[in-house]
């Protein structure tokens, strides 16, 4: 088990700005800048949040070497690398060790719903062809399949998976994979709504949408649940709630970029299948921003 992460605090799914239908260098530069100056823990490209699905390769290895390029190696970068091909998920991986992303993000394979023993397989596969740690990303609402904890044991015990991003919901899952694979499973949550619960069952920090628009205020949330202090993360955590519900009222990410170009961050441009957010999602997303103290 040579390859293992301790990554804590807040991570975030970074969104992909896109301008006049190609990708924004710039605006995406700015981003990871503005994330790493407000507190961000660590940052997490071209996943779902960044509209993976609707980029090319090449732009997908782009975003991850322009992640890399501007941390700078101040906060970690663990890259999107998932794809329901094997084969391509390896190709993105390797790309992301060879660009320098400390870790590798891998979803579960989507559509073509593999068994438990075709998602073995898979990020074996995966393991065995790169050298740098690999997260699961387990996120049943969107690829249909749910890893089980016996699958994960068995993953653990290869040299490069190193923890999940855990987007099931479950406060009971996170201490079953405690108990099966001790305190080492770097467990992150990838459902900011539970994330106080996820905390207090054993978590280490969550790979989040909302700290795309509400950096510091998630950075601050880790930072008091780090230090003990339940009331402050309580205080923070009620004042980002609505926003860790609204932000979801319409698919990912279009109300985050809403939320994002209301900051003047990045223009809302999406890439079909996604399109902007309707009147209503944009005023309960304002309202929610409103009551986070994001804006007046």
């Amino acid at each position: 088990m040579a390859a293992k992460t301790k990554f804590r605090g807040s991570f975030t799914a970074l969104v992909t700005p896109f301008k006049n239908g190609s990708l924004d260098e710039a605006a995406f530069r700015s981003l990871v800048n503005w994330q790493i100056s407000e507190g961000t823990n660590g940052l997490v490209p071209v996943g779902t949040t960044g509209e993976s699905p609707t980029l090319s390769h090449d732009e997908h290895k782009k975003v991850v070497e322009w992640c890399i390029a501007e941390a700078k190696g101040r906060v970690p970068v663990v890259a999107g690398a998932g794809s329901n091909s094997t084969k391509e998920a390896i190709e993105l991986a390797q790309h992301a060790e060879k660009a320098g992303a400390d870790a590798v993000l891998v979803v579960t394979p989507y559509y073509n719903k593999p068994t438990q023993e075709g998602m073995y397989q898979h990020f074996k596969a995966i393991n065995d062809a790169i050298g740098i740690p690999i997260i699961i990303y387990n996120i049943p609402p969107r690829s249909v399949i749910d890893m089980s904890v016996d699958t994960m044991t068995r993953l653990w015990e290869l040299k490069n998976i190193a923890g999940v991003k855990d987007a099931t919901a479950s406060m009971v899952r996170v201490s079953q994979q405690r108990a099966a694979m001790g305190e080492d499973f770097n467990q992150l949550s990838g459902e900011d709504a539970t994330i106080l619960g996820y905390m207090a069952h054993g978590g280490h920090g969550c790979i989040s949408v909302t700290s795309n628009v509400a950096p510091r205020l998630c950075s601050e949330f880790q930072a008091a649940w780090a230090k003990g202090d339940a009331k402050a993360a309580l205080a923070i955590h009620d004042k980002l709630m609505p926003l860790h519900n609204n932000l979801f009222i319409e698919s990912n990410p279009a109300p985050i970029k809403y939320a994002m170009s209301l900051l003047g961050k990045l223009d809302e441009t999406l890439r079909l299948p996604m399109v902007p957010v309707s009147e209503p999602t944009r005023v309960a997303v304002r309202s929610a921003m409103v009551h986070a103290g994001l804006i007046n």
